[in-house]
């Protein structure tokens, strides 16, 4: 493990090579799981704020779920999640024209339509951070759907931070992620 402020970050962000193969995995991330992703209660206003900009890529069958739950509920473990479709896929995912399971707010975002690209939680994935009282743990969770973004990753040789590099820096920062980057160096150097 490496401490960077306030995080220890597991050496699997280092060592783990990855890169997402939409072509492969379809979007499996959108549709599995036991709950919806992870929002902070600023995601959750800005989702309903900015919902008028995504609801158009949207199915009737998600927007009706969107009027009966929410724009956001508490899950089971009492997060506050993105409600979920016949308890599986993500509200506010579509399926696009090859069947890859899309987001409609990262869709509005790329239009130029909100300045908000989705919740951090689905941008770090398969990052998960777990906050403490005093320290975040930065862990790499290795999921079967995901065997598609280890094999990519793996002919590119890039590493899993990197590849998440634009998210880590959207949470922790530039300076954090220097820091990140010469741990990695120091990490690669042992071995």
């Amino acid at each position: 493990m490496v401490e960077i402020g306030r995080t220890l970050i597991s050496d699997d962000i280092f060592e783990k090579h990855f890169a997402c193969d939409l072509s492969k995995c379809k979007g499996a991330c959108c549709i599995e799981g036991d709950s919806g992703a992870f929002l902070t209660n600023y995601e959750a206003a800005i989702i309903e704020q900015n919902y008028p900009f995504f609801e158009i890529h949207l199915p009737e069958k998600h927007i009706e779920e969107i009027k009966e739950q929410g724009y956001s509920v508490i899950d089971n473990d009492g997060d506050l999640v993105t409600p979920l479709v016949d308890n599986r896929q993500c509200v506010y995912s579509f399926h696009d024209e090859k069947g890859i399971l899309k987001c409609s707010i990262e869709k509005a975002y790329f239009e130029g339509k909100i300045n908000f690209r989705k919740p951090v939680s689905c941008h770090l994935f398969p990052i998960r951070i777990t906050e403490y009282e005093h320290f975040d743990a930065v862990n790499y969770q290795e999921l079967d759907i995901c065997k598609s973004g280890r094999v990519c990753g793996s002919s590119q040789k890039l590493p899993l931070y990197k590849f998440l590099q634009e998210p880590l820096i959207r949470l922790y920062g530039h300076e954090w992620f220097t820091e990140l980057e010469t741990a990695a160096e120091y990490t690669r150097l042992k071995t």
